[in-house]
């Protein structure tokens, strides 16, 4: 269903949690394990986008890209590992940015969010904002990469960066 390197960032996903688990005292608590892959998720997402931009008239259904994902979930990882919630990281790293790193050329906006249990929760908020509901609205984006991620604590963060390809 995903393309090898998307099933392989998946798979790291998981990694941290694993290594957190084997590292932590005997004391320690450590979450349970997700009830929901990331991998489901990030499917949910880019259905639910696509639902949402038809009903607002984009003729066109955005396709998953491989470059935009890749971005999407390192942008996800990068939130869950550091709780940080921007757009920008420490180093000044943009959306834009990492797009190109993972070999897509022309982003055309991200939204991020943390804390949704769901894939329907994240879409409602990101409807809800004007900014946000304007890069999932763009009919003239052609491109979407999803991603998503567990924080040690449990909490979700996501990300979905869209493209004009």
């Amino acid at each position: 269903m995903f393309h090898p390197v998307v099933r392989r960032l998946i798979l790291l996903l998981a990694a941290p949690a694993t290594l957190v688990a084997a590292a932590a005292p005997a004391h320690a608590t450590v979450p349970a394990p997700p009830t929901v892959t990331p991998a489901v998720l990030m499917s949910q997402v880019v259905t639910m986008t696509n639902q949402q931009r038809a009903a607002h008239g984009c003729r066109r259904l955005l396709t998953v890209d491989q470059g935009l994902t890749v971005a999407s979930v390192r942008q996800s990882v990068y939130m869950a590992r550091t709780g940080r919630h921007d757009h920008v990281w420490s180093d000044g790293t943009t959306f834009a940015r990492r797009s190109h790193l993972a070999g897509y050329e022309q982003p055309s906006g991200e939204n991020i969010a943390w804390g949704y249990r769901t894939a329907t929760e994240v879409i409602q908020a990101w409807m809800a904002s004007p900014g946000h509901r304007a890069n999932m609205l763009n009919c003239g984006a052609r491109s979407i990469g999803t991603g998503v991620a567990y924080a040690a604590n449990g909490t979700l963060y996501y990300t979905q960066v869209f493209g004009w390809e």
